[in-house]
């Protein structure tokens, strides 16, 4: 099933955290949800929601209730705010590329042992909210990721049972400031002001909807990311995933227990080229990537200096995955910078 927040409908004035609605698998309408008023109370209560939201979005595919017209534009992210959101970097290969541009080495730990930070989770973006522009000097980025919401997880729990704490898979723009990135780092104290808002797809999905594409640890299929409406990246979420959403949920529990609507981002989905390089543009034939960060870097590789310059105002990105038939899985991320 397919679950989205809205910000209008017969169940508005529920406040910043939306009105659930369960929406049908074509994207085309939707059904607000009576007895779970938002996601998160669906997620504390799941044993009893899921059987609910099952039946209700039975009823809709069935055409046995009419529902409402589905509008992305009238989304919040699936969830407006959250507990917790933590983004991990699961695809080793952006890692290593950042690092390599600077002519630093890679520690060895990294392959074994996933880097996270912990975001801001009390306001994230709308699906196709306005991106703020903010200071051209802070570099603003888009980032295409994976995520999921977990149910409660306790501490100490392994990656086997990690994977059947797995409730809700969606996309994400982790919007990144470059340019205040470095300070922030020297510090050592981590991401803050260089982690703004991030947006969700306007849809959050049940794994079982994702079929064959979903295996219990990872998604299959190319995520496609549109830079002013050209093809910017479209590199497969299932491969060059180091670590997988199990490994990272256990990695985020190791030392705390994770409460329900926890959300896990996979970090930027980045594969290696066919010869186990940087890859190459869409226009290339190849993957291409999936922020520009990782453009630059591949540039500074390969010419000596980065090209590509950070969002600006006015600029628009967008963050789409299909099915096989070609059809939108989540719903677009559509935003402009401004």
């Amino acid at each position: 099933m397919k679950l989205a927040s809205l910000k209008n409908g017969r169940l508005e004035k529920r406040g910043r955290d939306g009105a659930l609605h369960v929406v049908d698998r074509a994207l085309t309408r939707a059904c607000p949800v009576a007895d779970f008023p938002t996601l998160q109370a669906a997620l504390d209560d799941w044993a009893s929601a899921e059987p609910a939201l099952k039946a209700l979005s039975q009823r809709l595919e069935a055409h046995e209730i009419r529902g409402i017209a589905f509008d992305p534009r009238n989304c919040l992210s699936p969830l407006p705010r959250a507990y917790q959101w933590a983004d991990g970097s699961a695809y080793v290969n952006h890692v290593e590329l950042v690092r390599k541009a600077r002519g630093a080495e890679m520690p060895a730990s990294f392959w074994t042992d996933p880097l996270m930070y912990q975001g801001g989770s009390d306001s994230f973006l709308a699906p196709t909210e306005n991106i703020p522009a903010g200071d051209p000097k802070w570099g603003c980025d888009f980032e295409a990721e994976i995520a999921v919401v977990t149910d409660d997880v306790k501490l100490g729990t392994g990656p086997e049972d990690a994977m059947t704490r797995i409730r809700l898979v969606m996309l994400v723009n982790d919007v990144s400031l470059r340019g205040l990135i470095p300070d922030e780092l020297a510090k050592g104290f981590g991401f803050f002001q260089s982690k703004p808002s991030s947006a969700f797809s306007p849809v959050a999905v049940t794994p079982d909807e994702l079929g064959a594409a979903w295996d219990g640890r990872k998604l299959t299929g190319a995520l496609n990311s549109y830079l002013n409406g050209e093809m910017f990246g479209c590199p497969d979420a299932g491969t060059d995933m180091t670590f997988d959403f199990p490994t990272l949920i256990a990695h985020a529990a190791k030392s705390r227990p994770l409460g329900a609507g926890t959300i896990i981002g996979s970090g930027t989905v980045s594969n290696r080229g066919p010869d186990g390089g940087p890859g190459s543009w869409v226009s290339e034939g190849g993957r291409g990537y999936s922020c520009i960060a990782e453009r630059r870097m591949v540039e500074q590789i390969t010419g000596g200096k980065p090209v590509t310059p950070f969002l600006k105002s006015g600029d628009r990105v967008r963050i789409d995955m299909l099915d096989t038939a070609g059809a939108s899985i989540f719903g677009a991320i559509d935003q402009v910078v401004g």
